[in-house]
């Protein structure tokens, strides 16, 4: 990472806006960005599918930016837009990637998406890849920024990835999960449950030997949800075993690329060890922890304009750039 990354200004919240609450109901009900996605199909060896939305590259040899989305998210959300329109102005090629499920269409399998699932973006690394990108950046939001530092974590990493950064990142998936069980949180809790219900019944319905609806309605957290469907149906025991398994806290000590981590301190899903560098963290990790911002907020008042998340991670990713040029000699493009 260079000096002037260091130098960036932090966020600061507008006037009426220092509340986490409001930080991350406001930007997802009334922000409206629209990009003119092109979308393809990225079928799986497993026989299941990615639908990626894609903005082509405006000029010969742009690089790329991987964006993933949140949990029950999908690559039309605001966030996700507004990203997407920031890079592509700036010169960049996107491609922004639905989980599992998450495209308007049910995948294929019983299984469905989860923290840990980095399988299906280095698939969409390798897909950009394919497509001729030699420099390609990744940008996470919640449960796909925590995606995205595991992805970064990785031993086989290729070199055409220069770095990411990730906003709200549960780093502690238990503690998280304990965060949101709280009845401050049920808001947020009783949405998620609604919309997974949707999925869970589907399967139930197409895989009627590996799902069951019923009970569904007593469920009340995330405890009981992936001890239930999340664990069993990703090959973990329990919902311990799965957060133990998939918290991109477990390797901050391991990160190949220059990784920023943004956590506002406000946020309301995440819990207090998001907010602490480990003693042995690698030097290549940047965590920045401003007062406010919520859970993918950081807005001001001018919703529909550029978010100062979407400035950082530019910025970010044009020091990733100079970093991987000083390292091979390379130019940036």
């Amino acid at each position: 990472m260079t000096n002037n990354d260091l130098e960036f200004p932090p966020y600061v919240a507008g006037w009426g806006m220092a509340n986490g609450h409001l930080q991350s109901i406001v930007p997802s009900v009334f922000r409206r960005v629209s990009v003119p996605y092109q979308r393809t199909r990225l079928e799986l060896e497993d026989g299941d599918f990615l639908d990626l939305d894609e903005l082509p590259a405006p000029s010969v040899g742009a690089p790329l930016v991987i964006i993933s989305h949140g949990l029950e998210g999908n690559s039309h959300r605001a966030y996700v837009q507004g990203m997407a329109r920031h890079f592509h102005d700036a010169g960049w090629r996107v491609i922004a990637w639905n989980f599992r499920s998450c495209s308007g269409e049910m995948n294929r399998l019983p299984r469905f998406y989860h923290s840990g699932a980095i399988a299906d973006l280095k698939a969409v690394i390798a897909q950009g890849m394919a497509q001729g990108a030699d420099q390609i950046f990744l940008v996470g939001f919640s449960m796909g920024g925590n995606q995205t530092v595991l992805t970064l974590a990785e031993p086989d990493l290729p070199n055409t990835v220069v770095g990411g950064a990730a906003f709200s990142v549960p780093l502690d998936l238990e503690a998280c999960a304990h965060a949101l069980a709280r009845p401050a949180q049920g808001i947020y809790m009783r949405r998620f449950l609604r919309d997974l219900k949707l999925k869970i019944a589907d399967k139930a319905v197409r895989f009627p030997d590996k799902v069951s609806l019923s009970g569904y309605d007593n469920i009340r957290n995330f405890k009981q949800f992936d001890d239930r469907y999340t664990g069993p149906l990703h090959g973990y025991r329990d919902a311990e075993d799965y957060w133990h398994s998939c918290s991109s806290a477990n390797v901050l000590d391991r990160l190949r690329r220059p990784t920023l981590v943004v956590n506002a301190l406000d946020d309301p899903f995440l819990a207090s060890p998001c907010y602490r560098r480990p003693s042995n963290a690698s030097s290549n990790l940047l965590l920045e922890t401003p007062l406010r911002g919520g859970h993918v907020g950081f807005m001001r008042w001018r919703l529909n304009q550029t978010l100062w998340s979407e400035f950082r991670a530019l910025a970010f990713a044009r020091s990733c750039q100079e970093t991987a040029a000083y390292r091979t000699g390379g130019p940036v493009l």
